[in-house]
């Protein structure tokens, strides 16, 4: 019989405890798809006394997870640590050096030391598998990386944090404001106590610095990534953008343009008809167009135990059958040196949406601003009318500069008229 792929797991939390399980409970299928048992013999976790819901009994236990990567009878580390530095990135830097295969689902770590760790990786002649560190169970990493590698990608994008996309069901759905639909995401675990990484928008941009360094065979650059979150969000806005055809969506997206590649992570108005504005709650979908096989849209559950689990062990799965590809899809020689474009230079439609009071001459200021900057529009919306109240006005661009937009926007926030901060959104038709 095959040797069994002997595997460490550093971290037992809900992932680590989930892959435990399905390694068990699947364990005749797995082994018949890798062509070898494949077994975990050592873990590491912070509390040896916790009760996990899998048995542990039988492994080695290390109260340092680095010590994972010298265990001879170790050749897989699996790191579910997470977070970008401290044991997480010693782990996975001294797996390689060892000579040992990393599979994890570290999107922090990728996204911010990704070049590093590739050069490491290619240096020792090791993989690393990460298909789990972006949209949990669907297989984002291997649709860019293998199933499109024969494709020039004009663009990826996607809902890629679930906790944002179930605030923001949840304000349409039941029009409620950002905060009590976030309360409720808490309360039900889909946030956490501090849910910033969530809600401003750094999760989504750690993921889609690894889809685009995927989709355009580029280094990892997540400096390069605009990134903006969903707290200014309004059950207001969200009511306005279906009266004008639209969801509102926290979208990641990477395009391949003139000049360059340009990375950004934003709330996004998308036709209310378009795929990906029907994918709700907690789920996540990735859109990516190639030249030849156009475009394709894959959703499905982007977190917990069992989806991330499964694309864990799929990870295992392939290193057990020596199947792998350079970690960024090429060698790091051969990778793409396309600049990235800065934010200021993209090009779109934009919503705007103000308070203002109700008087003669307030909208005429506001489209002088926006003439001056020669900004066209294609709609206006008002509704009621309040003399010498606060009333909303929608206004909906032509393709307009952002760095135009955003000058109109400071103009148009220092008429004594308008008496709070402007929306902006930004609309993609996707």
């Amino acid at each position: 019989m095959t040797r069994p792929l002997a595997v460490a797991v550093a971290g037992l939390g809900t992932v680590g405890a989930g892959v435990l399980a399905l390694l068990r409970e699947n364990a005749p299928l797995i082994a018949a798809r890798a062509g070898r048992p494949i077994a975990v013999t050592a873990v590491s976790a912070r509390d040896r006394a916790k009760d996990r819901g899998v048995p542990l009994a039988g492994l080695r236990w290390y109260e340092d997870p680095v010590a994972l990567a010298a265990d001879p009878g170790v050749d897989v580390v699996v790191e579910l640590i997470g977070g970008s530095e401290g044991p997480a990135r010693a782990l996975v830097e001294a797996a390689l050096r060892a000579g040992k295969p990393v599979v994890t689902a570290n999107k922090a770590l990728l996204a911010v030391h990704g070049a590093a760790i590739a050069g490491l990786a290619e240096a020792r002649g090791v993989p690393i598998a990460f298909e789990a560190a972006v949209a949990g169970g669907i297989p984002a990493i291997k649709l860019l990386r293998e199933g499109l590698a024969a494709n020039r990608i004009r663009h990826v994008a996607g809902i890629l944090n679930g906790t944002c996309n179930y605030i923001l069901t949840t304000m349409r759905e039941h029009r409620r404001e950002f905060a009590e639909a976030l309360a409720e995401a808490q309360r039900l675990g889909y946030a956490e106590a501090d849910p910033s990484f969530d809600i401003d928008g750094v999760d989504a941009a750690h993921k889609l610095a690894i889809l685009a360094a995927l989709a355009f065979g580029r280094p990892v650059d997540l400096a390069a990534v605009h990134v903006e979150g969903i707290r200014e969000i309004s059950a207001l806005d969200i009511a306005l953008a279906e009266e004008l055809g639209y969801r509102i969506k926290l979208l990641g997206i990477a395009r391949r343009e003139e000049g360059g590649i340009s990375t950004r992570v934003h709330p996004c108005m998308v036709p209310a008809a378009a795929p990906i504005a029907r994918v709700d709650g907690v789920f996540n979908a990735v859109v990516a167009e190639g030249d030849f096989v156009g475009r394709i849209v894959i959703e499905g559950r982007g977190a917990g135990a069992r989806p991330t689990a499964s694309a864990v062990v799929a990870d295992l799965i392939d290193l057990a059958r020596g199947r792998h590809t350079p970690v960024w899809g090429a060698a790091n020689g051969a990778l793409d040196t396309t600049p990235a474009v800065p934010m200021e230079r993209h090009v779109g439609a934009y919503y705007l949406r103000l308070m203002v009071v109700d008087r003669p001459g307030v909208i005429a200021d506001v489209t002088g601003v926006l003439r001056d900057l020669q900004i066209s529009l294609e709609s206006m919306l008002q509704r009621g009318r309040a003399p010498g109240e606060a009333v909303p006005v929608v206004l909906v661009t032509h393709d307009t500069e952002e760095a135009a937009m955003r000058e109109a926007l400071r103009r148009i926030a220092a008429l004594d008229a308008v008496l709070e901060k402007p929306v902006l959104i930004r609309i993609e038709p996707l």
